[in-house]
C-alpha cells in the first residue's frame, strides 16, 4: 500500500462521472482564455518543439526582465518541484509551511530529503537557514493566504543560501498581490489562471543559471501544446482577458462567502479565488455532495478534516451547492 504521502490528492477528476459544477478545481471559472486556446489549436503536432526550448526562454527572460538562462521549462509545476528536489546543488534538509500543497512533501519523500515542518511563519523563519530548499505558496493552497514575512524570509535565505520558491500558481488571481521580493525563485503555472489546466506547462525563474537544472528533465519535457500556451499567455490580449476575469471572480468569491456564512458555516476567505468552509466532517459531506452533482475538495490530506476547499464559481453553481449543503448537513451531523 503507498504512503498517504504519496499518493497524490488534488482538486479535478476522481474516476467518477462528470459533475454538473465543479468547486474542487482553482481554474478560473471563466476560462479558457479564448487567445491562448487559439493559439494552442493553431500549433502543429506533427513536429517536434525545439528541445533546447531557446526563443521560449527568451520570450519568457524578456517578459520578466531576466536573463534566459535564468529560464527553465517544465510539463507543469508538479514536474518542476520534483526536478528541483533531485538537483544535487539543492539535496538537503527541505522546508515547507503546512498546510499546503501536497506536493512539495510527496517529492520530498521519493527523493530522501529531510522535511522540515514548520507549525507557523515564526518558526518557518527560524528553521530556513537549516534548510537548502524551502517552498511557500503565494498566495497559499488551501487558505488562500498571502504572507507577510515574504521580504524577511527572502533576507534570510539569501544570507543562508537557501533556494526559497515562491509558487504563484495563484498570484496572477489575488487582489491586491504584494510585490515579489528580490532573490527568490519563482514558479510560474499559468494554465490555471487562464482555465487551461489541461495544458500541462509551467517554468521556472531562478538568481542564477538554470543550464544544468534544465538538463535533468526528459528530452521534450514540453510538448508543443504547452509551447504555444506559454507563448500565449505572455501576449497582451491573453494578459488583458485575464485582467478582464478577475474582478468577477472576486465578486463570486464574495457571493460565495456569503451565502455560506448565511448557512451559519464558518469560513476563511483568503485574496485569492478560492475559499474555505469549515462543515464538520469533510469527507463524507464531500462524498454526498459528489452524489448530487456537485464536487467539492474536501482538505483532509491538508490536515484539515472539517474543511473544504472551495472556488469561485458562477451563480448557478453557487445555487446547486448551497441547497446541497443545506440537504447534506444535517443528515451528515446525525
Amino acid at each position: 500500500m503507498l504512503d498517504d504521502v504519496l499518493r497524490p490528492i488534488h482538486g479535478g477528476p476522481d474516476g467518477g462521472p462528470e459533475p454538473r459544477y465543479d468547486f474542487s478545481t482553482n481554474a478560473n471559472a471563466l476560462g479558457p482564455d479564448p487567445f491562448a486556446l487559439e493559439v494552442i489549436r493553431a500549433a502543429d503536432p506533427s513536429r517536434y518543439p525545439d528541445p533546447l526550448y531557446v526563443e521560449l526562454h527568451r520570450a519568457i527572460a524578456h517578459h520578466h526582465g531576466v536573463g534566459p538562462e535564468q529560464v527553465a521549462v517544465g510539463s507543469g509545476s508538479s514536474e518542476l518541484i520534483h526536478r528541483l528536489v533531485r538537483w544535487r546543488w539543492l539535496r538537503g534538509p527541505m522546508l515547507i509551511l503546512p498546510p499546503t500543497f501536497s506536493e512539495y512533501a510527496r517529492a520530498a519523500q521519493p527523493a530522501e530529503l529531510p522535511l522540515l515542518k514548520a507549525q507557523g511563519p515564526r518558526e518557518f523563519l527560524e528553521l530556513l537557514p537549516r534548510a537548502t530548499l524551502a517552498f511557500l505558496c503565494v498566495p497559499n493552497n488551501p487558505t488562500g493566504e498571502v504572507y507577510s514575512f515574504l521580504e524577511e524570509a527572502a533576507r534570510r535565505a539569501e544570507r543562508g543560501k537557501v533556494a526559497l520558491v515562491l509558487d504563484l500558481a495563484y498570484h496572477a488571481l489575488t487582489q491586491d498581490p504584494p510585490p515579489l521580493p528580490e532573490g527568490v525563485w519563482r514558479l510560474y503555472s499559468p494554465n490555471k489562471a487562464h482555465g487551461l489546466t489541461g495544458v500541462r506547462a509551467a517554468y521556472l525563474l531562478a538568481p542564477c543559471d538554470l543550464a544544468h537544472f534544465r538538463n535533468l528533465a526528459p528530452s521534450w519535457v514540453l510538448g508543443v501544446h504547452g509551447e504555444a500556451f506559454l507563448r500565449a499567455v505572455l501576449q497582451p490580449a491573453s494578459r488583458g482577458w485575464l485582467e478582464a476575469t478577475r474582478q468577477t471572480l472576486w465578486r463570486w468569491r464574495g457571493e460565495l462567502a456569503e451565502g455560506l456564512r448565511e448557512l451559519g458555516l464558518e469560513v476563511r476567505e483568503g485574496v485569492a479565488n478560492f475559499l474555505l468552509v469549515r462543515v464538520g466532517k469533510a469527507t463524507p459531506v464531500a462524498r454526498a455532495l459528489r452524489e448530487q452533482g456537485v464536487r467539492v475538495r474536501d482538505c483532509t490530506s491538508f490536515g484539515l478534516p472539517e474543511w473544504l476547499r472551495l472556488s469561485a464559481q458562477a451563480p448557478e453553481a453557487q445555487q446547486a451547492l448551497l441547497e446541497g449543503l443545506q440537504a447534506v448537513l444535517p443528515e451528515v451531523r446525525r
